[in-house]
């Protein structure tokens, strides 16, 4: 099953986040899972002043400069997991450097024949 894992920061959460023996670095996360064949395609985001937000409301498109929500988490990553099911998505999140200091959201994909 497939799973996006959103890499969420928390600047706040972040500054505290002090690493402790065993955590891995970002280096060795990647090595490990990709190792395993798990992670499909992840990429780091540009920072929030390069979001651009788009919607049509009353048949005009609207956009505004900025992420979607106000917030102080911001979306700064993303992974594409392919698992067994989501307890390894939540195993292999977990081991994920911005685990001690951000969020790790997972959300599976629908079945490819979904209408």
């Amino acid at each position: 099953m497939r799973y996006m894992m959103f890499v969420v920061a928390d600047p706040d959460a972040t500054a505290e986040a002090e690493p402790t023996p065993g955590d891995l670095t970002i280096e060795e996360w990647l090595a490990d899972v990709d190792g395993r064949g798990k992670r499909i395609i992840g990429e780091r985001l540009r920072p929030l002043s390069d979001a651009t937000t788009v919607r049509v409301s009353r048949g005009q498109v609207l956009v505004t400069d900025g992420p979607f929500t106000e917030s102080k988490d911001w979306i700064c990553g993303f992974d594409i997991l392919e698992c067994e099911d989501l307890d390894e998505a939540i195993a292999i999140a977990a081991r994920h450097p911005m685990a001690r200091g951000g969020k790790l959201e997972l959300r599976p994909f629908w079945p490819g024949d979904h209408a």
